[in-house]
Protein backbone atom coordinates (compact mmCIF):
# COMPACT_ATOMS: atom_id res chain seq x y z
CA UNK A 1 0.00 0.00 0.00
CA UNK A 2 1.46 3.33 -0.66
CA UNK A 3 2.03 5.58 2.65
CA UNK A 4 0.51 8.76 2.43
CA UNK A 5 3.07 12.23 1.24
CA UNK A 6 3.94 14.94 2.90
CA UNK A 7 2.16 18.30 2.68
CA UNK A 8 5.96 19.58 1.55
CA UNK A 9 6.59 17.07 -0.76
CA UNK A 10 2.74 18.05 -2.71
CA UNK A 11 3.86 21.47 -2.92
CA UNK A 12 7.55 20.54 -4.20
CA UNK A 13 5.87 18.50 -6.95
CA UNK A 14 3.32 21.15 -8.01
CA UNK A 15 5.99 23.57 -8.36
CA UNK A 16 7.46 20.90 -10.46
CA UNK A 17 4.48 20.64 -12.64
CA UNK A 18 3.56 17.20 -11.56
CA UNK A 19 0.37 15.80 -10.98
CA UNK A 20 -1.57 15.02 -7.67
CA UNK A 21 -4.21 12.37 -8.00
CA UNK A 22 -6.65 12.03 -5.25
CA UNK A 23 -8.05 8.65 -4.40
CA UNK A 24 -10.98 9.62 -2.50
CA UNK A 25 -12.26 6.10 -1.82
CA UNK A 26 -10.58 5.58 1.13
CA UNK A 27 -10.96 7.92 4.08
CA UNK A 28 -8.91 9.99 5.05
CA UNK A 29 -7.24 10.79 1.56
CA UNK A 30 -4.75 8.46 0.21
CA UNK A 31 -2.23 10.72 -2.30
CA UNK A 32 -0.73 9.38 -5.34
CA UNK A 33 1.93 11.20 -7.24
CA UNK A 34 2.72 10.92 -10.91
CA UNK A 35 3.60 12.49 -13.44
CA UNK A 36 1.46 14.41 -16.71
CA UNK A 37 2.23 17.11 -19.02
CA UNK A 38 -1.37 18.83 -18.77
CA UNK A 39 -0.19 20.14 -15.84
CA UNK A 40 -2.98 23.17 -15.63
CA UNK A 41 -5.76 20.85 -15.93
CA UNK A 42 -4.50 18.18 -13.37
CA UNK A 43 -3.92 21.18 -10.55
CA UNK A 44 -7.67 22.07 -11.48
CA UNK A 45 -8.78 18.74 -10.85
CA UNK A 46 -6.46 17.96 -7.61
CA UNK A 47 -8.19 21.82 -6.07
CA UNK A 48 -11.77 20.47 -7.31
CA UNK A 49 -11.21 17.32 -4.92
CA UNK A 50 -9.81 19.00 -2.07
CA UNK A 51 -13.01 21.25 -2.31
CA UNK A 52 -14.89 19.24 -1.97
CA UNK A 53 -13.79 18.07 1.87
CA UNK A 54 -14.17 21.46 2.55
CA UNK A 55 -17.13 21.24 4.72
CA UNK A 56 -18.59 24.05 6.43
CA UNK A 57 -17.12 24.30 10.43
CA UNK A 58 -20.68 23.56 11.85
CA UNK A 59 -20.78 20.52 9.20
CA UNK A 60 -17.60 19.15 11.07
CA UNK A 61 -18.81 20.32 14.27
CA UNK A 62 -21.94 18.43 13.83
CA UNK A 63 -20.10 15.49 12.14
CA UNK A 64 -17.47 14.94 15.00
CA UNK A 65 -20.28 15.64 17.62
CA UNK A 66 -22.13 12.86 15.88
CA UNK A 67 -19.64 10.42 16.21
CA UNK A 68 -19.23 11.36 20.19
CA UNK A 69 -22.67 11.01 21.07
CA UNK A 70 -23.75 7.72 18.73
CA UNK A 71 -20.72 6.29 20.82
CA UNK A 72 -21.98 7.60 24.14
CA UNK A 73 -25.54 6.06 22.71
CA UNK A 74 -24.11 2.86 22.04
CA UNK A 75 -22.22 2.79 25.74
CA UNK A 76 -25.63 2.75 27.68
CA UNK A 77 -28.92 2.23 25.36
CA UNK A 78 -28.29 -0.85 23.79
CA UNK A 79 -28.23 -2.67 27.02
CA UNK A 80 -30.42 -0.84 28.59
CA UNK A 81 -33.13 -3.95 28.68
CA UNK A 82 -30.25 -6.00 30.40
CA UNK A 83 -30.00 -3.72 32.80
CA UNK A 84 -33.54 -3.32 33.38
CA UNK A 85 -34.40 -6.58 33.64
CA UNK A 86 -31.03 -7.84 35.37
CA UNK A 87 -30.44 -4.98 37.76
CA UNK A 88 -33.65 -3.47 38.43
CA UNK A 89 -35.49 -6.94 37.87
CA UNK A 90 -38.28 -5.90 36.01
CA UNK A 91 -40.03 -8.12 34.22
CA UNK A 92 -39.02 -9.05 30.40
CA UNK A 93 -42.53 -8.23 29.26
CA UNK A 94 -42.40 -4.77 30.71
CA UNK A 95 -38.89 -4.35 29.72
CA UNK A 96 -40.02 -4.72 26.10
CA UNK A 97 -42.80 -2.38 26.66
CA UNK A 98 -40.42 0.59 28.03
CA UNK A 99 -37.96 0.14 25.18
CA UNK A 100 -41.27 0.01 22.79
CA UNK A 101 -42.44 3.18 24.28
CA UNK A 102 -39.47 5.12 23.12
CA UNK A 103 -39.75 3.83 19.47
CA UNK A 104 -43.63 5.31 19.56
CA UNK A 105 -43.18 8.26 21.12
CA UNK A 106 -39.97 8.95 18.79
CA UNK A 107 -41.77 8.10 15.37
CA UNK A 108 -44.49 10.45 16.99
CA UNK A 109 -42.00 13.25 17.94
CA UNK A 110 -40.14 13.25 15.16
CA UNK A 111 -42.27 15.45 12.26
CA UNK A 112 -42.71 18.16 15.52
CA UNK A 113 -38.47 18.27 16.19
CA UNK A 114 -38.21 19.26 12.57
CA UNK A 115 -41.07 21.48 11.98
CA UNK A 116 -40.19 23.55 14.97
CA UNK A 117 -36.79 24.22 13.93
CA UNK A 118 -37.92 26.03 10.79
CA UNK A 119 -39.92 27.72 13.16
CA UNK A 120 -37.65 28.71 16.02
CA UNK A 121 -34.09 28.01 14.12
CA UNK A 122 -31.77 25.05 14.22
CA UNK A 123 -29.62 25.61 16.99
CA UNK A 124 -32.10 26.34 19.92
CA UNK A 125 -34.30 23.16 19.16
CA UNK A 126 -30.59 20.95 19.24
CA UNK A 127 -29.60 22.53 22.38
CA UNK A 128 -32.66 22.24 24.06
CA UNK A 129 -32.68 18.79 22.50
CA UNK A 130 -29.36 17.51 23.53
CA UNK A 131 -29.00 19.69 27.28
CA UNK A 132 -32.40 17.63 27.99
CA UNK A 133 -31.47 14.37 26.35
CA UNK A 134 -28.56 14.59 29.17
CA UNK A 135 -30.92 14.78 31.80
CA UNK A 136 -32.26 11.93 30.74
CA UNK A 137 -29.66 9.87 31.12
CA UNK A 138 -28.52 11.00 34.47
CA UNK A 139 -32.34 10.30 34.98
CA UNK A 140 -31.23 6.43 34.82
CA UNK A 141 -28.89 6.77 37.77
CA UNK A 142 -31.52 7.49 40.03
CA UNK A 143 -35.18 6.02 38.73
CA UNK A 144 -36.01 3.49 40.98
CA UNK A 145 -39.64 2.19 40.06
CA UNK A 146 -40.82 1.29 37.05
CA UNK A 147 -43.39 3.98 36.34
CA UNK A 148 -40.02 6.21 35.97
CA UNK A 149 -38.51 4.16 33.29
CA UNK A 150 -41.53 4.10 31.57
CA UNK A 151 -41.16 8.18 31.96
CA UNK A 152 -37.78 8.29 30.91
CA UNK A 153 -37.94 5.91 27.65
CA UNK A 154 -40.51 8.39 26.27
CA UNK A 155 -38.32 11.33 26.91
CA UNK A 156 -35.55 9.41 25.50
CA UNK A 157 -37.37 8.60 22.22
CA UNK A 158 -38.82 12.43 22.06
CA UNK A 159 -35.19 14.51 22.56
CA UNK A 160 -33.65 11.69 20.18
CA UNK A 161 -36.06 12.48 17.64
CA UNK A 162 -36.22 15.83 17.83
CA UNK A 163 -32.36 16.12 18.05
CA UNK A 164 -31.57 14.03 15.00
CA UNK A 165 -33.83 15.33 12.07
CA UNK A 166 -32.75 19.17 13.10
CA UNK A 167 -29.32 17.88 12.86
CA UNK A 168 -30.01 16.88 9.67
CA UNK A 169 -31.23 19.96 8.29
CA UNK A 170 -28.82 21.70 9.44
CA UNK A 171 -26.20 20.03 8.01
CA UNK A 172 -28.27 20.08 4.21
CA UNK A 173 -28.49 24.34 5.48
CA UNK A 174 -24.47 24.81 5.89
CA UNK A 175 -24.04 22.42 2.98
CA UNK A 176 -23.86 23.41 -0.80
CA UNK A 177 -25.38 20.73 -3.49
CA UNK A 178 -22.42 19.43 -4.71
CA UNK A 179 -20.92 18.53 -1.13
CA UNK A 180 -24.19 17.50 0.51
CA UNK A 181 -23.40 12.96 -0.78
CA UNK A 182 -19.88 14.04 0.65
CA UNK A 183 -21.31 15.54 4.07
CA UNK A 184 -24.18 12.92 4.31
CA UNK A 185 -21.42 10.11 3.97
CA UNK A 186 -19.21 11.74 6.70
CA UNK A 187 -22.30 11.72 8.51
CA UNK A 188 -22.91 8.09 8.04
CA UNK A 189 -19.27 6.87 8.86
CA UNK A 190 -19.05 8.89 12.03
CA UNK A 191 -22.60 6.81 12.74
CA UNK A 192 -21.33 4.05 12.13
CA UNK A 193 -17.83 4.30 13.75
CA UNK A 194 -19.72 5.40 16.49
CA UNK A 195 -21.76 2.52 17.17
CA UNK A 196 -18.57 -0.13 16.56
CA UNK A 197 -16.50 1.68 19.43
CA UNK A 198 -19.54 2.35 21.89
CA UNK A 199 -20.72 -1.41 22.68
CA UNK A 200 -17.03 -2.13 23.40
CA UNK A 201 -16.40 0.88 25.70
CA UNK A 202 -19.29 0.51 27.50
CA UNK A 203 -18.69 -3.35 28.56
CA UNK A 204 -15.33 -2.25 29.65
CA UNK A 205 -17.34 0.46 31.68
CA UNK A 206 -19.63 -2.07 33.06
CA UNK A 207 -22.78 -1.74 31.01
CA UNK A 208 -25.70 -3.45 31.91
CA UNK A 209 -24.18 -4.73 35.14
CA UNK A 210 -24.45 -2.79 38.22
CA UNK A 211 -22.37 -0.22 37.34
CA UNK A 212 -23.36 3.27 36.44
CA UNK A 213 -21.11 4.77 35.37
CA UNK A 214 -21.56 4.39 30.98
CA UNK A 215 -25.20 6.61 31.90
CA UNK A 216 -23.37 9.09 33.33
CA UNK A 217 -20.25 9.38 30.71
CA UNK A 218 -23.08 9.39 28.53
CA UNK A 219 -24.73 12.25 29.91
CA UNK A 220 -21.40 14.11 29.79
CA UNK A 221 -20.97 13.39 26.35
CA UNK A 222 -24.34 15.00 25.26
CA UNK A 223 -23.85 18.08 28.02
CA UNK A 224 -20.44 18.86 26.34
CA UNK A 225 -22.09 18.67 22.87
CA UNK A 226 -24.52 20.91 23.77
CA UNK A 227 -22.53 23.16 24.93
CA UNK A 228 -20.87 22.90 21.40
CA UNK A 229 -23.63 24.05 20.01
CA UNK A 230 -23.86 26.83 22.11
CA UNK A 231 -20.83 27.86 20.67
CA UNK A 232 -21.53 27.78 17.14
CA UNK A 233 -24.71 29.55 17.49
CA UNK A 234 -22.89 32.33 18.80
CA UNK A 235 -20.20 32.13 16.43
CA UNK A 236 -22.24 32.08 13.49
CA UNK A 237 -25.06 34.43 14.43
CA UNK A 238 -25.19 35.29 10.40
CA UNK A 239 -26.55 31.39 9.68
CA UNK A 240 -28.76 31.33 12.59
CA UNK A 241 -30.64 34.22 11.20
CA UNK A 242 -30.81 32.87 7.93
CA UNK A 243 -32.29 29.65 9.38
CA UNK A 244 -35.30 31.23 10.70
CA UNK A 245 -37.75 32.41 8.26
CA UNK A 246 -39.12 36.46 8.19
CA UNK A 247 -42.85 34.87 8.08
CA UNK A 248 -42.74 31.85 9.62
CA UNK A 249 -45.03 28.93 8.53
CA UNK A 250 -47.51 27.51 10.77
CA UNK A 251 -47.08 23.71 12.02
CA UNK A 252 -50.70 23.20 10.21
CA UNK A 253 -49.64 24.77 7.01
CA UNK A 254 -46.05 22.78 7.27
CA UNK A 255 -48.36 19.30 7.82
CA UNK A 256 -49.87 20.44 4.95
CA UNK A 257 -47.18 21.31 2.68
CA UNK A 258 -45.36 18.12 3.36
CA UNK A 259 -47.81 15.88 3.01
CA UNK A 260 -48.81 16.53 -0.21
CA UNK A 261 -45.92 16.89 -1.80
CA UNK A 262 -46.31 13.55 -4.09
CA UNK A 263 -42.38 12.77 -4.79
CA UNK A 264 -41.78 13.35 -0.96
CA UNK A 265 -45.03 10.86 -0.11
CA UNK A 266 -44.04 8.02 -2.32
CA UNK A 267 -40.16 8.54 -1.25
CA UNK A 268 -41.37 7.71 2.57
CA UNK A 269 -43.94 4.90 1.46
CA UNK A 270 -40.76 3.25 -0.27
CA UNK A 271 -39.14 3.86 2.89
CA UNK A 272 -41.43 1.72 5.07
CA UNK A 273 -40.46 -1.13 3.36
CA UNK A 274 -36.69 -0.29 3.32
CA UNK A 275 -36.56 0.50 7.17
CA UNK A 276 -38.96 -2.55 7.88
CA UNK A 277 -36.23 -4.80 5.97
CA UNK A 278 -33.66 -3.08 8.08
CA UNK A 279 -35.35 -4.18 11.30
CA UNK A 280 -34.97 -7.84 10.32
CA UNK A 281 -30.87 -7.41 11.37
CA UNK A 282 -31.86 -6.64 15.37
CA UNK A 283 -35.10 -9.33 15.22
CA UNK A 284 -36.17 -11.76 12.57
CA UNK A 285 -32.29 -12.90 12.06
CA UNK A 286 -31.42 -12.41 15.39
CA UNK A 287 -34.17 -14.77 16.79
CA UNK A 288 -33.45 -17.27 13.42
CA UNK A 289 -29.72 -17.90 13.68
CA UNK A 290 -29.15 -16.37 16.77
CA UNK A 291 -31.48 -19.18 18.84
CA UNK A 292 -28.94 -21.90 18.35
CA UNK A 293 -26.17 -20.26 16.89
CA UNK A 294 -25.02 -17.07 18.79
CA UNK A 295 -21.56 -17.14 17.78
CA UNK A 296 -22.72 -16.99 13.75
CA UNK A 297 -25.03 -14.16 14.49
CA UNK A 298 -22.35 -12.29 16.58
CA UNK A 299 -20.01 -12.86 13.42
CA UNK A 300 -22.60 -11.46 10.92
CA UNK A 301 -23.08 -8.37 12.87
CA UNK A 302 -19.21 -7.76 12.93
CA UNK A 303 -19.13 -8.49 9.49
CA UNK A 304 -22.05 -5.29 8.55
CA UNK A 305 -20.13 -2.96 10.70
CA UNK A 306 -17.33 -3.80 8.77
CA UNK A 307 -18.76 -3.47 5.75
CA UNK A 308 -20.48 -0.35 6.46
CA UNK A 309 -16.77 1.51 6.96
CA UNK A 310 -14.81 -0.12 4.26
CA UNK A 311 -17.34 0.02 1.59
CA UNK A 312 -19.30 3.78 2.26
CA UNK A 313 -17.13 5.49 0.18
CA UNK A 314 -16.25 3.42 -2.59
CA UNK A 315 -19.94 3.06 -2.85
CA UNK A 316 -20.61 6.98 -2.81
CA UNK A 317 -17.82 7.30 -5.75
CA UNK A 318 -19.24 4.89 -7.80
CA UNK A 319 -23.26 6.14 -7.42
CA UNK A 320 -22.18 9.53 -8.55
CA UNK A 321 -22.65 8.92 -11.93
CA UNK A 322 -26.52 7.91 -11.29
CA UNK A 323 -29.29 9.81 -9.97
CA UNK A 324 -30.32 9.34 -6.47
CA UNK A 325 -33.87 7.31 -7.09
CA UNK A 326 -31.68 5.10 -9.11
CA UNK A 327 -29.45 4.27 -6.17
CA UNK A 328 -32.19 4.04 -3.89
CA UNK A 329 -34.03 1.29 -6.14
CA UNK A 330 -30.60 -0.80 -6.14
CA UNK A 331 -29.99 -0.40 -2.45
CA UNK A 332 -34.36 -2.07 -1.94
CA UNK A 333 -33.20 -4.61 -4.19
CA UNK A 334 -29.97 -5.79 -2.47
CA UNK A 335 -31.91 -5.10 0.63
CA UNK A 336 -34.28 -8.23 -0.41
CA UNK A 337 -31.30 -10.12 -2.10
CA UNK A 338 -29.49 -10.08 1.15
CA UNK A 339 -32.66 -11.03 3.15
CA UNK A 340 -33.08 -14.09 1.42
CA UNK A 341 -30.03 -15.34 1.19
CA UNK A 342 -30.01 -15.34 5.10
CA UNK A 343 -32.65 -18.24 4.83
CA UNK A 344 -30.95 -19.70 2.00
CA UNK A 345 -27.65 -20.30 3.19
CA UNK A 346 -26.35 -22.30 6.21
CA UNK A 347 -22.81 -21.82 5.52
CA UNK A 348 -21.06 -18.43 7.23
CA UNK A 349 -19.02 -17.86 4.49
CA UNK A 350 -22.54 -17.73 2.41
CA UNK A 351 -24.23 -15.56 5.11
CA UNK A 352 -20.84 -13.60 5.07
CA UNK A 353 -21.43 -12.96 1.59
CA UNK A 354 -25.46 -12.13 2.36
CA UNK A 355 -24.49 -9.86 4.71
CA UNK A 356 -22.41 -7.92 2.68
CA UNK A 357 -25.07 -7.43 -0.08
CA UNK A 358 -27.10 -6.48 2.88
CA UNK A 359 -25.09 -3.85 3.86
CA UNK A 360 -24.20 -1.99 0.90
CA UNK A 361 -28.31 -2.23 0.65
CA UNK A 362 -28.12 -0.52 3.77
CA UNK A 363 -25.76 2.12 2.85
CA UNK A 364 -26.69 3.25 -0.70
CA UNK A 365 -30.87 3.25 0.65
CA UNK A 366 -30.22 5.50 4.19
CA UNK A 367 -27.62 7.69 3.04
CA UNK A 368 -28.85 8.21 -0.36
CA UNK A 369 -32.21 8.84 1.55
CA UNK A 370 -30.77 11.84 3.09
CA UNK A 371 -29.21 13.49 0.45
CA UNK A 372 -32.94 13.01 -1.65
CA UNK A 373 -34.82 14.64 1.16
CA UNK A 374 -32.42 17.86 1.31
CA UNK A 375 -33.37 18.02 -2.67
CA UNK A 376 -36.79 17.95 -2.15
CA UNK A 377 -37.42 19.87 0.79
CA UNK A 378 -37.96 23.36 0.47
CA UNK A 379 -35.62 24.98 2.17
CA UNK A 380 -37.53 26.72 4.31
CA UNK A 381 -39.10 23.72 5.21
CA UNK A 382 -36.02 20.92 5.05
CA UNK A 383 -36.67 20.51 8.93
CA UNK A 384 -40.03 19.23 8.81
CA UNK A 385 -39.30 17.25 5.52
CA UNK A 386 -36.32 15.55 8.02
CA UNK A 387 -38.87 15.19 10.57
CA UNK A 388 -41.56 13.78 8.64
CA UNK A 389 -39.35 10.89 7.26
CA UNK A 390 -39.02 9.28 10.82
CA UNK A 391 -42.75 7.92 10.25
CA UNK A 392 -41.27 5.60 7.72
CA UNK A 393 -39.51 3.87 10.80
CA UNK A 394 -43.23 3.06 11.44
CA UNK A 395 -42.32 0.03 9.13
CA UNK A 396 -39.30 -1.56 11.18
CA UNK A 397 -42.02 -2.47 14.55
CA UNK A 398 -44.56 -3.62 11.66
CA UNK A 399 -41.87 -5.45 9.87
CA UNK A 400 -40.43 -6.73 12.79
CA UNK A 401 -43.72 -8.31 13.63
CA UNK A 402 -44.49 -10.08 10.62
CA UNK A 403 -40.94 -11.52 10.62
CA UNK A 404 -41.50 -13.14 14.14
CA UNK A 405 -45.58 -13.97 13.61
CA UNK A 406 -43.44 -15.92 10.23
CA UNK A 407 -41.43 -17.65 12.67
CA UNK A 408 -43.54 -18.40 15.14
CA UNK A 409 -46.48 -19.96 12.40
CA UNK A 410 -44.04 -21.42 9.89
CA UNK A 411 -41.02 -22.81 12.16
CA UNK A 412 -37.30 -22.54 12.52
CA UNK A 413 -37.11 -25.08 9.74
CA UNK A 414 -38.40 -23.00 6.70
CA UNK A 415 -36.19 -20.58 6.43
CA UNK A 416 -35.65 -19.88 2.98
CA UNK A 417 -39.65 -19.54 2.69
CA UNK A 418 -39.82 -17.57 5.51
CA UNK A 419 -36.69 -15.07 3.81
CA UNK A 420 -38.26 -15.24 0.41
CA UNK A 421 -41.79 -13.34 2.02
CA UNK A 422 -39.58 -10.80 4.11
CA UNK A 423 -37.49 -10.51 0.48
CA UNK A 424 -40.65 -9.69 -1.46
CA UNK A 425 -42.23 -7.64 1.20
CA UNK A 426 -38.57 -5.23 0.67
CA UNK A 427 -39.47 -5.16 -3.05
CA UNK A 428 -42.70 -3.15 -2.31
CA UNK A 429 -41.36 -0.12 -1.91
CA UNK A 430 -39.61 -0.82 -5.75
CA UNK A 431 -43.06 0.83 -7.24
CA UNK A 432 -43.16 3.52 -5.22
CA UNK A 433 -39.30 4.56 -5.79
CA UNK A 434 -39.97 4.14 -9.83
CA UNK A 435 -43.28 6.60 -9.22
CA UNK A 436 -41.67 9.13 -7.01
CA UNK A 437 -39.06 9.28 -9.91
CA UNK A 438 -40.65 9.90 -12.31
CA UNK A 439 -42.52 12.69 -10.61
CA UNK A 440 -39.28 14.40 -9.22
CA UNK A 441 -37.56 14.18 -12.83
CA UNK A 442 -40.57 16.12 -14.02
CA UNK A 443 -40.51 18.38 -11.34
CA UNK A 444 -37.14 19.43 -12.25
CA UNK A 445 -37.71 19.77 -16.28
CA UNK A 446 -40.16 22.06 -15.32
CA UNK A 447 -37.91 23.74 -12.71
CA UNK A 448 -35.37 24.29 -15.68
CA UNK A 449 -37.81 25.25 -18.08
CA UNK A 450 -38.86 27.99 -15.72
CA UNK A 451 -35.23 28.81 -15.16
CA UNK A 452 -34.53 29.06 -18.86
CA UNK A 453 -37.98 31.23 -19.71
CA UNK A 454 -36.65 33.94 -16.66
CA UNK A 455 -33.14 33.93 -17.97
CA UNK A 456 -34.46 34.92 -21.60
CA UNK A 457 -36.62 37.26 -20.74
CA UNK A 458 -33.99 38.60 -18.75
Amino acid sequence: MLAPISLMKIKRMLKKGDRIHANRTLFPLFLVPYTEDNTRDNKREWEREMGRMRFHPVAWGVIIGTFLSRTGFFMTLPFLGIYLGKVKGIDPAIVGSILALSLLVGTISSFVGGALSDRLGRYPVMITAMGAWSIVLIGYVFATETWMFFVLSACNGLFRNVFEPTARALLADVTSDDQRAAVFNARYFAINLGGAIGPFIGLQLGAGSTSLLPFLVTAIIFAVYAAVLVVFMVMFKEQLKKDVAADPVTMNQMARIVFTDKVFLYLLLGNLFVAGAYSHLDTTLSLYIGHDRIEAYSFLFVVNTISVLALQYPLAKFMKRYSSMTALKLGCLLFGLGLFGFGLFTNLFWLSVSMVVFTIGEILCFVVGDILIGEIAPEHLRGAYYGASGFAFLGQSVCAWIGGVLLQVLGFGQGPLIFAILMLLTFIALPFYQRGQYLWEQRQQQRNSCEKSSQVMI
